[in-house]
């Protein structure tokens, strides 16, 4: 996918620059999503690009970044570029985001959560494999959310 295919949605899209903006951006997409605000933990981000007519998101940082989520102790790795298509409680067609399952990476494809009472949230895999999660696993702490 990459940089090609996100230049065919900046035309009607909102983009941010800089990494303080981009920041709030993101996080302001996640909860306009009703996805967990800790979902999308990076830094330096470049640009935050919303092209809302075709669900189109995408991110870009200065450089790949792991992240390990300690209350499921999950270790997932976020491209210099993640896009995904989105709608209400839902990331699909997901690029850029892998994570470790035993010794392999694992490519995210889709990001859900179907019953918000459930407090669950389910990643699967371009294969069709499916992992769920509490929620809050991914939600911010308070101190993470006024960096």
């Amino acid at each position: 996918m990459g940089s090609q295919h996100i230049e065919n949605y900046r035309e009607n899209a909102e983009i941010y620059k800089g990494d303080t903006l981009c920041k709030q951006k993101s996080l302001q997409v996640l909860e306009e999503l009703n996805l967990p605000k800790g979902l999308l933990p990076l830094d330096d981000i470049v640009e935050v690009g919303y092209n809302r007519t075709a669900g189109f998101v995408w991110l870009r940082q200065m450089k790949k970044r792991d992240h390990l989520f300690p209350k499921i102790r999950k270790l997932v790795s976020y491209a210099p570029e993640v896009t995904a298509f989105v709608e209400n409680r839902r990331m699909k067609k997901l690029t850029g985001v892998k994570s470790k399952e035993l010794l392999i990476w694992v490519t995210v494809s889709d990001i859900y959560t179907d019953d918000p009472a459930s407090g669950k949230i389910t990643f699967k895999s371009s294969t069709g494999l499916g992992r769920s999660f509490p929620v809050s696993a991914f939600e911010l702490d308070e101190e993470e959310d006024k960096k």
